[in-house]
């Protein structure tokens, strides 16, 4: 029987289809409101996985209207009682419960300090909802498994949607509105090729370069709740200032690659790796002496970036129980964790 995580993985695609078909008004009424406000700067409120997917946005929203995005510690709110003065701000408060004290509390804060507050969660009503001007219910649907996947991608998906309809790109926006067909073609690529290197290793190094060093920053976040595999990101502009010393023959190097600007840097980093005799794999053909991974070309520089997730959730899941564990049930993990 296939496991809970792996059945989520599959249904990515729909869950991101009745997102844009659901919660279309929502995401319209959110970029109206952003567009009144004109923010002169955003900020991101999340933890986890979520985190992530606040990461992603922030290249989304710097590359697509050129505003500066910061992301603010939670515990501002509910350990410090800071106040912030956030008048000329937006915030994004992503979540997949919407019940976390700490995110609730900067939300709250937030919104008292003037921002527009818009809340990307999975769960309506909730705590996070309610905190929120705007609340967007991601659509996800029921998550069982404790590595989340599919909220994951529907929260990095809303927010290319309301971005796209905030800055009224077109091309954005039709990229956005193909992506559950992409997704779909991306869940029957094949990464096994890193079964065998990564099954038999005790650490590796994911890369990435703008919105992809959050896709490579969620994949590390996997490998660790999954695998029990010690797994670090780094920009592929960071990792010869340092963390190279630790690279020696055959140590693993997944590079995220899209067809974007950073994609001849990121595969000259990991060709430079792969020179030092590591086990390099990336998703482009551009890195000398690299296994190359299949990817799905979306149209679009940001859902390229996004689509890249879903194979490598497919791989993760395999290599858990290649690995000999539940993904479903990592040690020590639960579903929600309330910080506070």
């Amino acid at each position: 029987m296939p496991t809970k995580m792996r059945e989520e993985i599959n249904e990515i695609p729909v869950a991101a289809a009745r997102l844009l078909e659901r919660s279309a008004n929502d995401i319209a009424a959110a970029g109206r409101a952003l567009r009144e406000r004109d923010p002169g700067v955003v900020v991101t409120i999340a933890r986890g996985s979520s985190d992530h997917a606040a990461h992603f946005l922030k290249y989304a929203v710097e590359l697509e209207l050129g505003l500066p995005v910061a992301s603010l510690g939670p515990s501002l709110a509910s350990i410090y009682g800071a106040p912030m003065k956030l008048g000329r701000a937006a915030a994004f408060a992503v979540s997949q419960s919407g019940a976390s004290p700490d995110i609730v509390a900067m939300a709250e804060g937030s919104r008292t300090g003037g921002a527009l507050t818009l809340a990307l969660v999975n769960t309506v009503p909730s705590p996070l909802a309610r905190a929120a001007s705007l609340a967007i219910d991601i659509q996800a649907g029921p998550e069982i498994a404790v590595a989340a996947t599919k909220s994951f991608v529907n929260s990095a998906v809303a927010g290319l949607a309301i971005i796209a309809a905030w800055s009224g790109s077109a091309e954005l926006g039709r990229a956005v509105a193909a992506l559950p067909d992409r997704l779909e073609s991306a869940l029957g690529l094949d990464w096994t090729g890193m079964l065998e290197p990564l099954s038999r290793t005790d650490s590796l190094y994911m890369l990435g370069r703008g919105p992809t060093l959050a896709i490579a920053s969620e994949a590390a976040l996997k490998c660790k709740e999954t695998c029990e595999l010690h797994a670090e990101a780094y920009s592929s502009a960071e990792v010869l200032h340092g963390p190279v010393s630790l690279v020696e023959r055959d140590f693993p190097v997944v590079a995220f690659a899209a067809r974007d600007k950073a994609e001849a840097s990121i595969a000259g980093t990991v060709s430079a790796l792969a020179a030092k005799n590591a086990a390099c794999f990336i998703t482009s053909g551009a890195a000398l002496g690299a296994h190359a991974l299949p990817f799905v070309a979306t149209g679009h520089p940001l859902t390229d970036a996004l689509a890249l997730i879903v194979p490598y959730y497919g791989f993760v899941e395999a290599l858990s129980r290649a690995r000999g564990f539940d993904p479903d049930k990592p040690a020590a993990l639960k579903k929600v964790t309330e910080t506070r």
